[in-house]
């Protein structure tokens, strides 16, 4: 298993919060004293990690320039020569916003990961296999946004790099950027080029014409143009907004005494490259506006299709045509399944040919002509003459590729499409069967969401925002934990997405994002509805816990823990008279809680508030405790139990022994509204008045029509609800119904955001929904840590109708086996468990299991047995 910044685990003592239950474990409150003072939260934590990379004595550099326009990108080119073949050559690098590294004309690496810009973090890089001994070249290509975007709300221009040599003849010594570099303007993309969309700050559009070809290779001589970069003031233990750079478009500058430079978190991700499957439309297009003009505004009734095909001939992997400068013709090219990376392809083209390469996430045979259907998501590339290999410089997400060839004359040739897949490195490969194939089908789809969603971090679709959330996007981590047994990801979350912090306390939503920052402005003055979603920051709360949950390892919490007080402060001060807390009038943040749910925004308050509840309880309280903040963490469990009582008193009806949303507006309403939130909220935190939870469970099972259902990617919590209340059956049927049957399971192999989504549009058709995975691996094989690092943990298998489920569970201890077959009535189960996790299996109470030893008594029907740790224990 790996092991969290493996060189840091002794900086804190990893302990046990005693009597440590599962999330939905009831908990003791004491009173609260109105006037009781709060204690600074200083005086319990360590110190923070000196976490600070410093690339001394390289300099952050950039073209000498008085200001950089948005968009611009710019090439750094470095001489050198070994005496003798490299033992080793590891450094770092960054660039602010993206970078594109080689070394002789390789490709190396992109980078680097999202992250907050005052701690950025520098990207490892390892060129011992290409480098040899006599003259090298290497050289990075640099993209400074100066939009705002999804992956990099804001920052300033800067490269660094440092690499640390070691030769076979025992001499070492550094390659340092710093004003010996040679550096250009690549005009081969337009500086100053507008903005793709809202949340994509790079249109890219580049001229093969005006590119340095071979730039990056010995053979190449520099031309007067090349010139001496720019040394920037800044030292090489901060980040690139620290530089004395003017960043013009925002005049933005970070503080020195708070800013670091720190090393990636988690591995740089692998890059495959994958063929498409087929061509499989052509047709020509007649062009009534200027295809430049369609493209920049969108202008309507700009063309018409021709739909007879346009190929003339064509290989396995070659496709040749005609092009003329009154038509264009259009190839529109199939993946196997929807992945991120960078798609490319190679033509032979006249000089000055244009071509727009599109891509979409979904597309109908005979639909949409054009691709030109997601926020703009186009690539424009001018061919050169001859063989042009272009490849777009920022990754996508797609399944349908499509070029759009025109403006020259004569005959083209379309070859080699594909795309450079890019996904984590997972420590370990997922392993789980289900006899129902349309189970199992969906478990496969829930994987390649994963693939495209969890990668430098965990977003809720990268053909959209590409940001990381909390809340509904959070619940991957317990797949990249559970099914891949990564931890790193879970790590690098909980500290990237607690520094999107306001001052006043609470997270944005997402972060690093820019809208996020945009939407503070736009609600101070009333422009939009939209805000920092305020029960995202509550769910960041369980992430952080889970985190720890799962690892034992508190090292990644350290910078947190002060952040999740700050933001419990936050929710006292909001707290209005009566007790509860509100979702309408908030000032700047809102509360989201799937919109579908409700009726009314008054109607999240019930919600809401359980919600709030149990992570005071159950989530932030033993956080406290486990870092010694034992005062903090009672007042969290006083203020939680307050919130629980007033929330009872005000939504749960007695007569129908369940929480009604708008039970104090139902006479003016005239009906009673029900949510999938509160009632699973309910259940799982044990918030039921004497624990009567049959009603809820009934409501969650049968769905009434009065009851609003959450979105695909909170799913989840009816089915954690469900399951713990013993009724698995409805889950495993919307397995097969509900989430079989969403197109992009059939089509992409992925998870949509939808129940139900359509062809060349915007909607996401690979989203973070992966609810049936975790809840395989949670709920029907039942799988959940009682105590940190998985040193105790529970197994409630309850399979329904399945007749076959086999899984491997990783945990901090090793992996749990798990093996169930056979019809209900007549299974056999086998379990491993690895060295260091002690277990209970938990069961109804009128099965007997007589080769286990049973644990006390029978509690609300359910009957516990001790498994052996280290061993296969094997029961029927």
């Amino acid at each position: 298993m790996i092991d969290f910044l493996t060189s840091r685990r002794n900086f804190l003592k990893n302990s046990s919060v005693s009597s440590l239950s599962l999330l939905w474990a009831p908990a003791v409150a004491k009173p609260m004293d109105e006037n009781e003072s709060f204690t600074e939260i200083n005086s319990f934590l360590p110190p923070p990690l000196n976490t600070t990379l410093d690339l001394a004595p390289a300099k952050w550099i950039w073209y000498p320039m008085q200001r950089c326009l948005p968009n611009t990108v710019i090439l750094f080119r470095k001489e050198i020569t070994l005496t003798a073949t490299p033992k080793s050559a590891k450094g770092y690098l960054i660039g602010d916003s993206r970078y594109l590294f080689f070394a002789n004309g390789q490709r190396i690496q992109f980078g680097p990961a999202p992250a907050d810009p005052r701690w950025a973090e520098a990207d490892p890089i390892d060129l011992t296999n290409y480098l040899a001994a006599g003259p090298n070249v290497i050289g990075a290509q640099v993209l400074f946004y100066g939009h705002g975007e999804g992956t990099s709300p804001i920052g300033k221009p800067g490269f660094i790099f440092r690499l640390d040599i070691e030769l076979v003849n025992g001499n070492t010594f550094q390659i340092i950027s710093d004003g010996s570099w040679q550096t250009l303007v690549a005009r081969s993309w337009r500086p100053r080029q507008y903005k793709r969309w809202y949340l994509r700050a790079f249109q890219e559009e580049f001229d093969a014409r005006q590119y340095p070809h071979k730039w990056n290779t010995l053979e190449y001589v520099p031309f007067e143009e090349w010139t001496m970069a720019q040394e920037i003031n800044n030292p090489a233990n901060k980040p690139a907004i620290n530089g004395n750079f003017n960043e013009y478009s925002m005049d933005v500058g970070g503080r020195v005494e708070v800013s670091q430079l720190r090393e990636r978190s988690t591995p740089m991700l692998k890059e495959t490259l994958i063929s498409i499957q087929r061509l499989a439309e052509s047709m020509t297009v007649r062009w009534i506006h200027s295809p430049y003009e369609y493209f920049e505004f969108g202008t309507p009734d700009s063309y018409e299709v021709n739909r007879i095909p346009c190929v003339v001939s064509s290989t396995a992997e070659s496709w040749t045509l005609n092009v003329d400068k009154v038509r264009g013709a259009i190839l529109t090219f199939e993946f196997k399944e929807q992945s991120v990376g960078f798609p490319y392809f190679t033509i032979n083209a006249p000089s000055g040919t244009v071509v727009e390469l599109m891509v979409q996430e979904a597309h109908l045979m005979g639909g949409e002509p054009l691709l030109n259907t997601k926020f703009n998501s186009w690539t424009r590339f001018i061919c050169r003459t001859g063989t042009n290999r272009f490849e777009t410089f920022d990754y996508e997400s797609l399944r349908w590729l499509q070029l759009h060839i025109h403006g020259a004359e004569g005959q083209v040739t379309v070859s080699k499409v594909g795309m450079r897949r890019r996904q984590y490195p997972w420590p370990n490969p997922y392993q789980f069967q289900c006899n129902d194939a349309k189970i199992q089908k969906v478990l496969e789809a829930c994987i390649n969401t994963l693939h495209n969603s969890a990668q430098e971090t965990i977003v809720d679709g990268m053909a959209r925002e590409r940001q990381q959330y909390s809340g509904d996007c959070g619940h991957q981590l317990h797949c990249t934990q559970n099914v891949f047994g990564d931890q790193l990801l879970h790590a690098r979350f909980v500290n990237t997405y607690s520094q999107g912090q306001t001052l006043d306390g609470y997270f944005l939503d997402a972060w690093p994002a820019f809208d996020r920052l945009a939407r503070i402005m736009e609600r101070q003055v009333g422009l939009t509805q939209w805000g920092p979603l305020l029960d995202h920051s509550v769910g960041f709360n369980f992430d952080c816990w889970y985190y720890y949950l799962y690892t034992g390892d508190k090292t990644a919490l350290t910078e947190v823990m002060p952040r999740l007080v700050k933001f419990f402060n936050y929710l006292l001060k909001i707290k209005i008279a009566g007790g509860l807390v509100p979702v309408e009038n908030l000032g700047i943040p809102v509360v989201w809680i799937d919109h579908d749910a409700y009726k009314k925004q008054r109607h999240k308050q019930c919600a809401f508030n359980l919600y709030i509840a149990a992570m005071m309880q159950k989530a932030f309280a033993p956080l406290c405790e486990a870092f010694g903040m034992t005062d903090i963490a009672n007042k969290a469990q006083a203020v939680g139990a307050e919130i629980q009582a007033v929330t009872v008193k005000t939504f749960w009806s007695p007569a129908k022994g369940m929480f009604i949303n708008n039970l104090p507006w139902v006479a003016e309403e005239k009906e009673e509204r029900l949510c999938d939130r509160s009632l699973a909220t309910a259940i799982l935190f044990d918030q039921c008045p004497q624990n009567i939870t049959k009603f809820c469970a009934k409501a969650l099972a049968t769905v009434p029509a009065t009851m609003g259902l959450s979105y695909p990617a909170n799913a989840n919590w009816r089915y954690w609800a469900l399951a713990k209340a013993g009724t698995v059956q409805p889950i495993i049927d919307d397995f097969r119904t509900h989430w079989y049957g969403i197109e992009s399971v059939a089509e992409n192999n992925t998870i949509a955001e939808w129940w139900h989504v359509r062809h060349d549009n915007g909607q996401q058709w690979s989203h973070c929904a992966v609810a049936p995975l975790m809840v395989t691996y949670m709920n029907l094989a039942g799988i959940q840590p009682l105590t940190p690092g998985f040193k105790k943990a529970q197994i409630r298998p309850q399979l329904g109708d399945l007749e076959q489920l086999s899984l491997m569970n990783y945990t901090a201890q090793g992996p749990i086996l798990f093996s169930a077959t056979g019809q209900p009535g007549n299974r056999t189960v086998e379990i491993t468990l690895p060295q260091g996790c002690e277990a209970e299996l938990v069961v109804p109470a009128n099965e007997d299991i007589k080769n286990l030893l049973a644990i006390g008594q029978p509690v609300n029907g359910l009957k516990k047995y001790r498994l052996v740790t280290g061993q296969t224990n094997k029961f029927f």
